[in-house]
């Protein structure tokens, strides 16, 4: 069962009776102009006393540096005050609105600020009609939001790349059991001319259908009301090949979204893996921005083949018309 939270506590230390009990800081970005992008995630387990991270950057498609992480040791740090896994350093500055990425080594070292560009706002509760289960399985609350990321990246060779990009982010907190999907497909575009849209179409290992989706119109948040998802995959049946999206928001207006990837990188959790591309997207009116796509498995969902699509044929079902 959810529990009530202030959104404007989940970037501090929140504890949760669910075994499961997770909180997750997420970023992605792309600068158009230096070709760098790149994730950070860190993750906790609270009743488990773990962490695990992501922290993956490439430039023109080409790996720069790639840190990921499972099972680490427990930390009771949050962002606000402030928190370092694995030698990341997250620091909230304002609540929900402003926080800054460290990281330095000998062969990659990162310091970039993430600025908001609107306030974020609980896609689980503008999804709530959608969401169903994949709430109360994944996060009772989560946070998302655009953002403008500026710093710098510096290399191995002390080559010092100015960062000037956008993104999104995910602030969440409450149970994450990955045992519970079998598959989902996610895009996360961020415009040019401000518009943003974060839809998620899970399956679970029941067959039910679940969404997470919202769309910025570049003035506020609101719900959407339908989906049609549609992919199309790399012989590996992982790899998006492009992505063509439709969706319908709560006036009713459709639009429509398709992408390429620039960057692909798998993350495995164990059985599962969650394949993340960076991707260039353009509405129907060639208007381009950039950002995450996803596609994730669980293993025993693929069957092996030298097809373009070799997932489950219900994998995807119809979706229910809304």
């Amino acid at each position: 069962m959810s529990m009530n939270i202030n959104p404007m506590d989940t970037e501090k230390l929140i504890s949760g009776d669910h075994p499961l009990w997770s909180q997750s800081y997420y970023f992605n970005f792309y600068d158009p102009k230096s070709k760098v992008g790149g994730i950070t995630r860190i993750g906790v387990f609270e009743h488990r006393k773990e962490a695990n991270d992501w922290f993956i950057f490439f430039r023109d498609g080409k790996p720069l540096y790639t840190r990921i992480n499972g099972n680490l040791a427990y930390t009771a740090g949050r962002p606000d005050p402030g928190m370092e896994v694995a030698g990341i350093r997250l620091t909230s500055i304002a609540p929900l609105m402003k926080a800054r990425i460290e990281y330095s080594s000998p062969d990659f070292a990162v310091d970039l600020l993430c600025e908001g560009l609107q306030p974020m706002v609980d896609c689980v509760a503008l999804s709530r009609d959608e969401a169903g289960a994949l709430a109360e399985e994944m996060a009772y609350i989560h946070m998302e939001g655009t953002f403008r990321i500026t710093g710098s990246i510096t290399l191995r060779n002390s080559e010092r790349i100015e960062i000037d990009g956008t993104g999104l982010r995910d602030v969440s907190a409450g149970p994450r059991n990955w045992d519970y999907l079998l598959s989902y497909n996610l895009a996360w575009p961020v415009f040019s001319n401000g518009m943003a849209f974060v839809g998620v179409h899970a399956i679970s290992t029941h067959g039910t259908n679940a969404y997470f989706k919202i769309f910025y119109d570049g003035k506020q948040w609101s719900p959407i009301k339908r989906i049609e998802d549609k992919n199309e995959y790399e012989k590996d049946g992982m790899t998006i090949k492009s992505l063509h999206w439709r969706f319908w928001d709560s006036s009713g207006r459709m639009f429509e979204i398709n992408g390429k990837p620039l960057c692909s990188f798998p993350c495995p959790l164990d059985g599962f893996v969650v394949n993340s591309h960076m991707m260039e997207y353009k509405l129907a009116d060639g208007t381009v921005g950039y950002g995450l796509a996803e596609a994730a498995f669980r293993y025993d969902s693929l069957t092996p083949g030298p097809v373009a699509d070799i997932r489950l044929a219900n994998t995807f079902p119809p979706l229910r018309q809304s």
